[in-house]
């Protein structure tokens, strides 16, 4: 595995949509893989193939696969590979919350999301799957599926500002 260069503003590529996935040959798994490490390393919880500077409809994300096991220190987290995201489904209610982002180092923001989506796509093998994900695996989800549509959390944000020093953050999406 090899870890890939984030990219970050103003590189042109996260802002543009992203293209359709359909290249599942033997080169797939080590692409996700290393979005996987390189997602580990920096750290954070998702990342797109456009902040790796793929135009591609590719996300990969690792947490809790339920909302109560982001509060046990041993619950496991689960990744999920997801090729050509497609959210389905929204909840009406919505939620606010801080966000950061890899590919804009050195900023958070409020951003208000819906509380829970579901989502479909293929998995590493192109077979369809899909996502039910509600609290901070929904807001995950529907942050890295903004960076397909070349959409930034800043865009979103109702407030952003640089954290002091002192001030603890949640984890880089």
């Amino acid at each position: 595995m090899t870890l890939r260069k984030i990219v970050t503003l103003p590189d042109p590529v996260l802002k543009r949509k992203a293209h359709t996935f359909n290249k599942f040959d033997k080169n797939l798994p080590t692409l996700l893989d290393d979005m996987v490490e390189t997602m580990r390393e920096a750290p954070g919880v998702g990342l797109a193939a456009p902040q790796i500077g793929l135009s591609e409809r590719i996300i990969v994300i690792e947490y809790y696969e339920r909302e109560e096991d982001e509060e046990k220190e041993d619950a496991p987290k689960k990744v999920w590979a997801v090729i050509n995201p497609e959210i389905v489904k929204v909840s009406e209610e919505t939620l606010l919350g801080v966000e950061g982002c890899l590919s804009i180092p050195g900023l958070v923001g409020e951003v208000e999301r819906h509380a829970e989506v579901q989502v479909k796509g293929l998995n590493r093998h192109g077979k369809p799957m899909k996502v039910k994900a509600r609290g901070w695996l929904a807001r995950i989800f529907q942050h890295e599926i903004d960076h397909l549509n070349g959409i930034l959390f800043t865009e979103r944000a109702t407030r952003v500002w640089r954290p002091s020093q002192e001030v603890e953050t949640e984890q880089e999406v």
